[in-house]
């Protein structure tokens, strides 16, 4: 089994444009994740895939210049820019990471990865109160293929797994719960408040040629409790949200 994992970024953001590509600790957002990716054990292939307008040309050119994978494809249709990265790198599992998780736990991604395969799954992910950041799913091929196929609204289209996650008669699926209250954490960038934190972490736990995980996180801002609350008011997975709402205004509208 082909294992690819396809990290999917652009810096077209509504919220912070050019986010996948500021700085962290003297690094791109970007680069942080594609290293810790690297060090899962259950991985194959690390993929970047971003969209083929110009406004992410800097994104290949950071690909080419770090040897790293690039696919480029829809801008918009980002279940079509996964589906066919999949075919182009003849993956048998895809697990989708975002470019905005620079915290992502390689450990965690391996656990999520085990368990896709001894539950013979098609669609296996993190669950529960985890906080966010270290969201990490596992599809197989067939079940991109057939959301592909299948998916009309331009919530399954914007997104890789909505189709999937709504039909679980269609597709075998299961999660690993592994955090229990801690879903109040927000450690992805998506607002200059999360900027603030994140730098926060960074600074205080990035080293060179190594990274840390996510019990380090917690334990620092135990110690640093404030810290936590520099983004405390963002809605979670705000993107999705306001995808269903279009689709509602637009249902209304008809």
């Amino acid at each position: 089994m082909k294992v690819v994992a396809i990290i999917q970024a652009r810096m077209s953001s509504r919220r912070l444009r050019g986010k996948v590509l500021m700085q962290l600790a003297g690094i791109p957002v970007l680069e942080h994740v594609v290293q810790r990716i690297s060090y899962c054990k259950t991985i194959n292939q690390v993929v970047v895939a971003t969209s083929s307008d110009i406004s992410d040309d800097d994104i290949e050119a950071w690909c080419v210049d770090n040897k790293v994978d690039c696919f480029r494809g829809s801008l918009d249709d980002v279940l079509d820019r996964f589906y066919q990265a999949a075919i182009h790198y003849e993956a048998d599992a895809i697990v989708r990471i975002t470019a905005d998780c620079p915290v992502i736990d390689p450990a965690i991604v391996d656990e999520v990865v085990e368990g896709y395969q001894v539950g013979g799954f098609e669609f296996y992910g993190l669950a529960g109160e985890f906080p966010d950041g270290l969201d990490c799913t596992v599809f197989s091929f067939s079940a991109i293929e057939r959301a592909w196929n299948e998916s009309v609204l331009p919530s399954e289209r914007e997104h890789v797994g909505p189709y999937i996650e709504k039909n679980p008669e269609i597709f075998k699926s299961g999660a690993l719960v592994k955090f229990k209250r801690m879903s109040h954490y927000r450690w992805t960038l998506d607002e200059p408040e999360d900027y603030k934190l994140l730098s926060f972490i960074f600074n205080e736990l990035y080293e060179k040629d190594s990274i840390f995980y996510t019990h380090q996180i917690i334990k620092l801002l135990a110690i640093n409790p404030e810290i936590s609350n520099i983004n405390s008011n963002i809605i979670r997975n705000e993107g999705y949200q306001n995808s269903l709402l279009a689709e509602g205004s637009s249902h209304h509208e008809t």
